[in-house]
């Protein structure tokens, strides 16, 4: 089992060996300062905390109740002076979602998704087996804060989450209680409306319509959040906004947790300050296990960077929006030299087409033929018009289907043509480089890859 403690926080994210004792992201000079934000609870055997032991290792929530904790808008006040954004891909504010359901008319219902459905990242997985009551916290506070009746939690069937969350639940009273729903194990089921569509009909397929604020769950308003923004939102409401901000920058504060993969000497999920460079984050995996040419950053929906960019690029939604980039989900996958890129690509775009709803054009037809298009040239096939073929491929679909899924999938594969560009065009020439057959480092699904 490795850890690496320090500055940062990190561990290799399984739980079958034991878990050493992780030292503080700060010491703060306020109250609490003991306190270590996401994955203090964890313990020498691996175990996550009983609700005894979280309590005092956290502190006990304030008060929930009507008319005897804080105001619920004083509340989403503090979350929007401590700058929360969701930590689930989108790095939507948190503070704005709460405000438009606590507006909306009728009872509202809280979404905590923890599907993780990105096979990139395995944080949320983490998270929820070594802080549960972290997350059942953050729903707690969510449910508080927009005056819910209802809380569903999603996790995929199958998730190694389903019994530490619900041994979790069996020792704790909350006000509003929280159901456990179980959604197909399918990319796309974990994408906002497709949850509040299952959780409405029955079908994990993405919908277009009213926002989940205004219309969600049969109708409601509904908050969705990522767990880990949840479990966010609960250090904020024990310890304020000046606490969070502590770590991070001023655009980006905060800390969160990020799965390091690929060539790297210990993969697994690090807790890290947003502002870290990448090349920093890297060594807090150990360094590369071999020389590297590019990383992945942002999952499946992300993109690709030569590592002489990446270097010294900090992770920030404002260092990536510079650049035009998406920050996407908290992962990162290092690819070493000795390994295709254009290869890599064409097996991801080959498991999104595989992915996909099938309920729109872009989706059906569009993504397999730009996947079959990236297939052939990860082969080296001689063929004149594949690059002015796949570009035009490129340029339209995006903005046409009924999620963001194709979206995502089209800007990964022409950011990937832009990264790989001398090797795309040494390919589409006829001479695809000997690594193209290797095995590969992006980790997909198999049946699906």
């Amino acid at each position: 089992m490795t850890l690496v403690t320090g500055a940062m926080l990190a561990s290799d994210a399984l739980t079958s060996g034991p878990i050493s004792t992780i030292t503080p992201l700060h010491q703060s000079p306020i109250p609490h300062a003991e306190v270590v934000r996401l994955l203090a609870a964890w313990t020498d055997d691996g175990r996550a905390d009983d609700l005894t032991e979280h309590e005092e290792r956290y502190g006990r929530l304030p008060s929930l109740l009507p008319g005897r904790g804080v105001r619920r808008h004083l509340l989403i006040d503090s979350v929007r002076r401590a700058g929360l954004r969701g930590r689930g891909g989108a790095g939507f504010p948190t503070a704005e979602k709460l405000t438009a359901v606590a507006a909306a008319k009728g009872r509202a219902v809280v979404v905590a998704n923890g599907c993780e459905g990105d096979p990139t990242s395995s944080k949320d997985h983490t998270l929820m087996q070594l802080a549960p009551h972290l997350v059942l916290d953050g729903i707690a506070v969510a449910c508080y804060a927009v005056d819910a009746a209802d809380a569903v939690l999603c996790l995929h069937q199958g998730s190694p989450a389903l019994e530490p969350m619900r041994a979790a639940l069996a020792q704790r009273r909350d006000p509003v209680p929280v159901m456990i729903a179980e959604v197909p194990p399918r990319y796309v089921a974990s994408e906002s409306s497709a949850l509040v569509n299952f959780l409405t009909t029955g079908a994990a397929l993405p919908t277009t319509g009213p926002r989940a604020a205004e219309r969600g769950v049969k109708g409601r308003p509904t908050l969705v959040d990522n767990v880990e923004t949840l479990a966010h939102l609960a250090l904020i409401a024990r310890y304020g906004d000046e606490w969070f901000r502590e770590a991070g920058t001023q655009q980006s504060p905060g800390s969160t947790l990020l799965t390091i993969g690929g060539a790297v000497t210990w993969p697994g999920v690090y807790e890290v300050e947003y502002g870290i460079p990448i090349s920093d984050a890297l060594e807090l995996a150990g360094g590369e296990s071999e020389s590297l040419q590019a990383v992945a950053v942002g999952g499946l929906g992300g993109t690709w960077l030569p590592v002489s960019v990446a270097d010294e690029l900090p992770l920030t939604h404002e260092d990536f929006a510079a650049l035009g980039l998406p920050l996407g989900i908290p992962s990162i996958v290092a690819l070493p030299a000795q390994a295709c890129g254009v290869a890599e690509t064409a097996r991801v775009l080959r498991y999104l087409a595989h992915e996909s709803a099938g309920q729109c054009g872009p989706c059906m037809f569009g993504l397999p033929a730009v996947a079959e298009d990236f297939a052939l040239l990860a082969a080296g096939r001689r063929d004149r018009e594949l690059l002015d073929r796949l570009e035009r491929r490129l340029g339209v679909v995006p903005g046409r289907g009924a999620c963001s899924h194709p979206d995502a999938a089209i800007g990964f594969a022409a950011r990937a043509l832009s990264a790989f560009a001398d090797d795309v065009r040494a390919h589409a020439a006829g001479r695809p480089c000997r690594w193209a057959a290797q095995q590969p480092w992006m980790p997909l699904p198999e049946e699906a890859a």
